[in-house]
């Protein structure tokens, strides 16, 4: 059938929404698609996470804990002390000048823990339930390697306790066995886990 006059133009209009309203159903159906695979493309990129230990104008301040939860708080952390042959071979015969090495690295290193909030001046003071540091010989590469744990009933984390522990510990060993040499190197201080309070559980 010929289209006369304006009719021509009407059936072309109606064509035309009804072509344009099947590719924009295409295009907002692939849209869904996309974003419950890749997200929100036109959200704005999250905001980036805030340090604990710094105020709104830059300033230092300690954080406010008074309104958290008391929760059962532990975290673990170790490194290692890299002896040389020389050293370790003294520390494993027990033959240090100063004494047993491993025992009484391990008291420095408990002691260390108690006194964080002294060591570190934003750190809060902490009543601490447990700390547990255990050094042992590692003839491999000649170090003794250091794992100290920290327990509290708190509300907040004692993540600072345990790696002042295991750093403690491992200055303690460093200070003992320093005459036999000056080439000892303390390395891989790092946080291993941590549970309890908003956050959870973290493992490395």
């Amino acid at each position: 059938m010929l289209l006369r006059g304006g009719r021509w133009k009407t059936h072309l209009a109606r064509f035309s929404r009804s072509f344009c309203n099947g590719y924009d159903s295409q295009i907002s159906e692939l849209n869904q698609e996309m974003t419950s695979v890749f997200g929100d493309m036109a959200a704005p990129p999250p905001a980036p996470p805030k340090l604990n230990h710094v105020g709104e104008g830059g300033e230092a301040e300690m954080v406010d804990v008074s309104g958290k939860e008391e929760t059962r708080r532990r975290a673990s952390a170790t490194c290692k002390v890299l002896l040389g042959r020389e050293a370790f071979e003294l520390v494993a015969a027990n033959k240090v000048a100063k004494g047993d090495v491993l025992t009484v690295a391990k008291v420095a290193g408990i002691g260390g823990a108690k006194q964080t909030a002294s060591l570190i001046p934003l750190c809060h003071v902490i009543s601490l339930s447990h700390v547990d540091v255990d050094l042992g010989l590692c003839e491999e590469d000649f170090s003794v390697r250091v794992a100290a744990a920290a327990v509290a009933e708190g509300r907040t984390g004692v993540e600072m306790e345990a790696m002042t522990a295991a750093a403690v510990a491992a200055l303690t060993v460093y200070d003992m066995c320093k005459a036999a040499s000056k080439a000892i190197q303390i390395t891989d201080l790092r946080l291993e886990s941590k549970e309890g309070g908003k956050s959870g559980r973290w493992s490395r």
